[in-house]
């Protein structure tokens, strides 16, 4: 069978027009919003608008695409064989960690030596000295240890990711007796593992405090770097899901079945369910203990009884794009099955946590001046523009099987 991918000139077409579209956005930024002007909190609210809605962008796709890699890795620590027979878009969103890494880094650079207080109040070294709780947190809330960490991480991602995708092509290029494979499969977990652990110790605690609970440096949350994977973990699901249905269109992915797809699905219906139990433990007990420092993160988005709060409307309609769709129309086993329908809820999924790292980022940086204008959409419309590119640019290059895996015949024949 033909398991190379040629990119259509309409994919193309759409990857380059969400780029020109992105770039003009950002040009329009830099115009209008005039980004380097100084601006306190609560001052020259466009300003700030430049650089929250890039940080919310950078950190949210660069966390997606990471996600699919950490599929792939928890995936073969587990000796799953299903996913190997699609294992090739897995690597191809996950090639998009080098470039979105090195955007989110020049980002927090900007953000950091461009001493943005109104992003992070903690850079205001003499707020700092005066306030107890950002003095207590000064230890790892400081300009070194927050770019050091950050490049350590995006780093790890980039190189553990490489050699998980570089190890994958070697079964191309030659077949795999029983002793190869066995070191192979070996070889293959043990990087496999590394990276899980990087990414629990980064995406799964620390990179979520120091790029988005950091906004609102007085509030924290247990939950939170959990609640940020979930939300994260099932966009790149969702992202994987849009490929393979693009990829069967296209006529490719012969071995990728109804079963795949229901198993995608799965994942996609588990982890949103997943996310709702983060998203209202951490309401619930915050809510239930009425303690000021932590309910102040809320009354900054819905308000009180007596004034709804400007994020109102998007804090509950996040909740219903992310959990109370999932839940209705993924329950089933059908709509599992059904191609239409799992590209409408892969999309749907993707645009609500988008709209989810919207309101983690914009109160605490935007207060009650943030709405959704044309530059927010065209700035995302630049990094899917970047992730289209990268991801197809991969496809084109590489077998879109891993020929000799040695877990490709039970892929072949996977029945859920």
């Amino acid at each position: 069978m033909e398991h190379r991918f040629e990119v259509p000139g309409s994919y193309k077409k759409w990857t380059w027009g969400l780029i020109a579209v992105g770039v003009i956005a950002l040009l329009y930024g830099f115009i209008m919003y005039h980004p380097f002007a100084h601006a306190g909190h609560g001052e020259n609210v466009n300003s700030t608008r430049f650089w929250a809605v890039l940080l919310q962008n950078s950190v949210y796709w660069l966390l997606t695409v990471n996600a699919a890699m950490f599929f792939l890795c928890v995936t073969t620590m587990a000796m799953g064989g299903w996913q190997v027979s699609f294992r090739r878009v897995t690597e191809a969103i996950s090639s998009a960690v080098p470039i979105l890494g090195v955007i989110t880094f020049v980002i927090l650079l900007a953000i950091v030596f461009g001493n943005r207080t109104d992003i992070y109040h903690w850079l205001d070294t003499e707020a700092v000295q005066h306030d107890k709780i950002l003095k207590g947190k000064s230890g790892f809330l400081n300009p070194t240890f927050f770019l050091v960490f950050s490049a350590i991480s995006i780093g790890l991602w980039w190189l553990l990711g490489r050699k998980m995708r570089t190890l994958s092509l070697q079964t191309d290029e030659e077949a795999m007796t029983y002793e190869k494979g066995k070191r192979w499969v070996w070889n293959n977990t043990v990087w496999a593992s590394l990276f899980t652990v990087t990414f629990g110790l980064t995406v799964a605690s620390t990179i979520p405090w120091l790029w988005l609970m950091s906004i609102d440096a007085h509030w924290y949350s247990t939950m939170y770097s959990w609640y940020t994977f979930a939300s994260t973990f099932v966009s790149g699901l969702s992202l994987m899901a849009i490929y393979v249905v693009y990829l069967k269109n296209q006529g490719k992915l012969e071995y990728v079945t109804d079963e795949h797809l229901h198993d995608l699905g799965k994942f996609m219906f588990a982890f949103s369910i997943f996310w709702a139990y983060l998203w209202f433990s951490q309401y619930m007990l915050i809510w239930y203990s009425n303690q000021p420092e932590e309910t102040r993160y809320f009354v900054d988005r819905i308000g009180t009884a007596r004034e709804a709060g400007p994020y109102k409307g998007i804090f509950f309609f996040n909740l219903i794009v992310n959990f109370v769709a999932p839940l209705l129309l993924m329950m089933k086993k059908a709509p599992k099955r059904n191609w239409t329908m799992m590209t409408f809820m892969a999309v749907l999924i993707i645009f609500g946590h988008w709209i989810d790292f919207y309101q983690m980022v914009m109160p605490g940086t935007l207060g009650a001046h943030a709405e959704l204008m044309p530059f927010e959409f065209g700035i995302a419309a630049l990094f899917i523009g970047v992730i289209m590119w990268s991801t197809g640019r991969y496809l084109g290059k590489h077998s879109l099987l891993a020929k000799n895996h040695p877990f490709l015949k039970e892929s072949m024949i996977h029945h859920t």
